[in-house]
Order: structure tokens, then sequence, then C-alpha cells
């Protein structure tokens, strides 16, 4: 199968076969206006595309029989060059923001904790809010969980837990995401 990439900008696409490169012997043929004009050999609806002065592409190799379309290809490779570039545009991605705490940690501190990530919600980013224990914490770890369930009470109004605390090795973590 003869299928080249050709890099347009910052976007790759995927040659189609036109004209001569199509080399099946029955095709479905689509007019340059949309309409349908049925199965016909490669060679007739190559020369409809010659007298209309555009070029034969074969929009869908894998349905039967192949799929053409007769339309001047150089618009037709910038119109979908276009629209991948438009469903690129319209993609967000969601990005998760860590925040770290530790069992004695000091309401001012939290609050400020609690800022950033109602500022990180805000953006539609995602946040993971870590407990971190280190020697002797590691005994009372169950008596820490209430610091990461005020943090959620506290960030409820636009917030809500993903993933409740779970203890992994010497954390215990959370996942917060915006409320739909």
């Amino acid at each position: 199968m003869l299928s080249t990439f050709l890099v347009w900008g910052d976007t790759a696409i995927s040659e189609l076969f036109i004209n001569e490169q199509i080399r099946d012997k029955e095709v479905r043929v689509v007019g340059a206006d949309g309409e349908q004009l049925g199965i016909m050999p490669v060679k007739e609806a190559q020369k409809l595309a010659d007298d209309a002065g555009l070029d034969l592409v074969k929009i869908a190799p894998t349905a039967k029989p192949p799929v053409c379309k007769i339309v001047d290809y150089g618009k037709y490779r910038y119109e979908q060059v276009r629209r991948e570039k438009e469903a690129k545009k319209k993609q967000k991605t969601v990005e998760v923001k860590e925040i770290r705490l530790s069992p004695n940690i000091d309401t001012n501190d939290l609050n400020t904790k609690m800022n950033a990530a109602r500022k990180f919600i805000s953006k539609g980013d995602k946040v993971k809010v870590t407990l971190r224990f280190r020697g002797r914490e590691m005994a009372h770890m169950a008596n820490s969980k209430h610091i990461l369930d005020d943090f959620a009470e506290n960030l409820a109004d636009i917030a809500v837990v993903e993933k409740a605390p779970k203890v992994e090795g010497r954390s215990m973590t959370m996942f917060l995401t915006e409320k739909r």
C-alpha cells in the first residue's frame, strides 16, 4: 500500500490516493457537490473528474467498494488540515497539580494550601492532595485523616472528591476535581 505522510505546518496528515494512484477495479463515486453518482469502473470515474477539471480522491479506502470523491485535491487537503487544527485547539489538557501537607500543619498554612488548590481547580486542573508522614507520625496515620476530610469539605463548593483518601506507603493521597 503506497501511503506517505505529508507534514504541513505542525500537522502531519496521511496522504490519500488520487487519480492514477487508485488501483481498484470499481469504486463508489461521490460528485463535486456531494451527490451520489453510483458504482462505476475507475477509468469512467477518472474521466468524469477530468471533464470537471478536478481530481478523483479515494476518501474511504476500507469501504466495499472504496469511496472516491471528485474534488479539488489541494483545497480538500487544506480544509482537512484546518479541521484538524480546529479540533486540536478545542481540546483541553487536564493537568494534575499536587499539594503536599504534613500531619502537624497549622491552620493558616492549611488555608494557604486550600487557596492554591481553589485556584488550580478553578482553572480546570485536578488536584492531588498528599499528606506525608515522617518518623513517629506513621504511628498516628488514622488520626490525621481528618485533615484531608476538612480540606475536601472546605473546597466542597467548587470541587468533588474523585478518589477518596488512600494510604500509599508513607503518605495518604486524595484527588479533587472540578464540580460539573
